[in-house]
């Protein structure tokens, strides 16, 4: 082998291990407990990709998107209550999730916002948006409706059905969620880590998310990307974001599951950076 070939394998060895490394764990506080996140990519950057992860899952859900964007300042957060961070014996409210996100970025020096929220971290993103709008350049919803699925009272019950009969129930739930995932380990993966969340972390979460309070949060008035996944239950068009989110810009996938930003990373994280690229946010 010459020079030039073991200079250009060394390369590639180097590079192979830097992208697959876990980026180091890094620390904010919020009212005495600890929240964990990465803080990856272009690390001067004073404005930042956000990451918020859905309901009982966490930061690394979004592991294919940690090394994606080396131009781009990349935070990945684990909620109070999930992955790494506290679990404290608090009412795990959209309020308190947002506050989270906000915790970090001030920890991370943090100026601006683009948030990316998958399923509850929609909420959470539309919850941080309405108490921090000068902090947020634009949100990505990642197969989440802007609109309630029905009334109060049927949105109440659906909560119930989840976390009634713990852990039966929710076992079934998480069941139902990712038996649509094609990768087997995959969905083993996403199984297991969802039904390691403490109880009273995600009974508390499921009941906040389908809290009507939550879904009357106005309009989002800075630039949207909407990625949802074709289902049986829910085959969304973009006029179901529009009222809510004037400037959408709206994409249905199909042949994918709920956790469509696992499945097709290359694909998801391509249209984040046009979206962000499109925009002009970072």
């Amino acid at each position: 082998m010459t020079k030039f070939l073991k200079l250009v394998f060394a390369v590639l060895l180097f590079t192979l291990a830097t992208f697959s490394q876990v980026p180091e764990s890094r620390w904010a506080t919020l009212d005495g407990s600890k929240i964990h996140y990465y803080d990856t990519g272009n690390a001067v950057a004073k404005n930042a990709i956000v990451f918020i992860h859905g309901w009982s899952c966490n930061a690394d859900f979004w592991k294919e998107s940690y090394s994606a964007f080396p131009n781009y300042r990349v935070i990945s957060i684990d909620l109070l209550g999930h992955g790494k961070s506290d679990k404290p014996y608090v009412a795990y409210s959209m309020e308190v999730f947002a506050r989270s996100v906000e915790a970090v970025l001030t920890q991370a020096k943090v100026k601006k916002a683009v948030l990316v929220g998958h399923s509850m971290g929609t909420v959470v993103a539309r919850q941080f948006y309405k108490l921090f709008p000068a902090k947020t350049l634009a949100i990505v919803i990642v197969d989440m409706p802007v609109k309630p699925f029905g009334t109060a009272e049927e949105m109440e019950k659906f909560a119930e059905s989840v976390t009634s009969n713990y852990p039966e129930s929710t076992e079934k739930f998480v069941d139902g969620m990712v038996a649509p995932i094609g990768d087997k380990e995959m969905r083993a993966y996403v199984r297991r880590t969802m039904l390691s969340t403490p109880k009273h972390v995600a009974v508390s979460a499921m009941n906040e998310i389908f809290d009507m309070k939550n879904w009357d949060s106005g309009t989002i008035d800075v630039p949207v990307l909407a990625i949802a996944s074709k289902s049986e239950m829910w085959q969304p068009t973009k006029d179901d974001f529009t009222k809510v989110a004037p400037k959408v810009e709206f994409q249905l996938w199909t042949d994918v599951s709920h956790f469509l930003m696992m499945e097709r990373p290359a694909l998801f994280n391509g249209q984040l950076k046009g979206f962000v690229m499109r925009n002009k946010l970072l």
